[in-house]
């Protein structure tokens, strides 16, 4: 599916840039959690955006993410786990894959450390998306690392296709089958030599092939290596393009002051910016 613009992140940046692209006439896909799942929907009150005081994050993003659907945004709901930018950025979810003219990443800040081994072994043996990559696992022993509210459901399609399936995370979901075993553990250690040969689980030793590390996004600067960084945040200019050409950056993803009227602003800017740029490539 082809679209002008892919905007990674569904927060309030994130919709400010797709609805400032459709204002342009342009398409847009956003690409992210639900809304309701936000850190933001939890806030209780919300003082300092203008003209809405004392709403709550829920009634703010409810708003927004109206304001966006009326405007003619769509909206895939999962987590980009790959990004590839030649003619364009192609953006894999899941299975499925979306190709836009220009991209803006507005994902929050993503706050994650990763495992040891996980860099060292990514895509050879670690993968993020079992739908992707399960196959490849079949009649084998694979690890859920599970850190998302799908990853129990991603562990029953590994086993319904005939992995040997082994989940671990601090605390067991409920949602976990319970013909799925699972291992309590906070501490995730992976190793092999050229491929994965097993993990450690808070010292426990579990033997497999592959691991899947189900987290709820992954970081730009690993889906777009090359993206320049600036205290550990994406570096933009005052039209927030980034180091890379056609892609823009909004959001607490930028820096502080991590507020909704600095995201909403900057995303406004973001899409402007993009409409923009695909406006000189047009001609």
């Amino acid at each position: 599916m082809n679209y002008d613009l892919i905007v990674l992140g569904s927060g309030p940046a994130g919709l400010a840039a797709a609805v400032a692209a459709r204002g342009r006439g342009k398409t847009a896909l956003v690409i992210g959690n639900r809304w309701q799942d936000s850190p933001l929907a939890k806030a209780e009150k919300i003082d300092n955006y203008l003209g809405l005081p004392g709403r709550t994050g829920y009634e703010l993003l409810e708003e927004f993410q109206k304001h966006a659907e009326g405007a003619g945004v769509e909206f895939v709901t999962g987590r980009a786990i790959s990004l590839m930018a030649w003619n364009g950025f192609t953006v894999t979810v899941g299975s499925d894959m979306y190709q836009g003219r220009a991209l803006i990443m507005s994902p929050g800040v993503v706050r994650q450390t990763k495992f040891a081994g996980e860099q060292e072994f990514l895509g050879r043996g670690v993968s993020y998306c079992a739908t992707c990559d399960g196959m490849l696992y079949r009649g084998k022993d694979v690890v859920v690392a599970g850190r998302t509210a799908d990853a129990p459901e991603e562990a029953k399609y590994l086993k319904s296709i005939g992995c040997n399936v082994t989940y671990t995370a601090p605390k067991k979901p409920a949602e976990l089958a319970d013909d799925i075993p699972f291992i309590p553990a906070g501490k995730l250690e992976i190793h092999g030599e050229q491929m994965v040969t097993g993990v450690t689980l808070d010292g426990a030793d579990v033997p497999c092939a592959g691991v899947f590390v189900l987290r709820a996004s992954v970081a730009p600067t690993d889906l777009l290596p090359t993206l320049e960084l600036d205290g550990g945040y994406i570096k933009v200019d005052r039209a927030m393009r980034t180091s890379v050409e056609g892609v823009f950056a909004c959001g607490d993803c930028t820096g502080a002051p991590l507020q909704v009227a600095k995201a909403v602003g900057e995303g406004h800017i973001a899409g402007l910016s993009a409409c923009e740029y695909l406006d000189k490539q047009d001609k």
